[in-house]
């Protein structure tokens, strides 16, 4: 059995990503803010498959994914999500999405500013670094000498190797990039995160990142 996918975001990130893990035959749960009766239509009609929930229940899945604008961060709730295995997939881009103190004023990774809040989850700095509508373009099955990576950054390598085997069944190949403060060398701006590449190109762009 596939572990249940929950997804906290339903904007065009979450559902792209929801539709390609019901493709791959997950069980997925997508929540927002509001209720689950108020976002019940649109998950039918835009993510089919997958179930209108809760957040408190899309945060009891197997495996969570949060998909929302990085500076709601705060909205979400940590008990809810302690314990679980987190998918960071969120961008502090401030040129895009405005300045905010809470990453302007630390020297750490967006992902560990997360993980601070989050402190009784597992989280795991991935899915970040490609476009949504390049989600469901880019698939390819294992093999596939073309087939895009992806990078993973974490502290826990059984919840990194989890993430691994997911982002593996949405068509990609997955690179281990070391602990989660190596999340950097994915983030905005950098030659990962403009950039599409094989697991060997990427795993030389993680070991030597200015190489590009």
């Amino acid at each position: 059995m596939h572990p249940t996918i929950g997804i906290l975001g339903a904007g065009r990130v979450g559902t792209a990503l929801a539709r390609q893990a019901v493709k791959a035959g997950y069980r997925v749960r997508i929540a927002t803010a509001q209720p689950a009766a108020d976002i019940d239509l649109l998950v039918n009609i835009v993510t089919p498959g997958a179930q209108a929930v809760d957040a408190s229940e899309a945060a009891a899945s197997d495996l969570v994914i949060v998909a929302i604008p990085l500076h709601k961060y705060r909205t979400l709730n940590p008990a809810d999500l302690a314990g679980r295995i987190v998918i960071d997939a969120m961008n502090y881009w401030a040129p895009v999405d405005g300045v905010h103190d809470d990453f302007e004023a630390d020297a750490r990774t967006s992902s560990e500013v997360v993980a601070q809040f989050l402190a009784g989850s597992r989280v795991v700095k991935s899915l970040n670094h490609i476009g949504y509508h390049e989600m469901e373009e880019d698939d390819r099955p294992a093999g596939d000498p073309e087939r895009r990576a992806l990078a993973v950054a974490g502290d826990d390598a059984n919840a990194k190797d989890l993430v691994r085997g997911f982002i593996d069944r949405l068509g990609y190949d997955a690179v281990d990039a070391g602990p989660l403060a190596a999340g950097r060398v994915f983030e905005p701006t950098t030659a990962i995160f403009t950039g599409s590449y094989t697991a060997p190109a990427l795993r030389a762009l993680v070991q030597h990142p200015l190489a590009a």
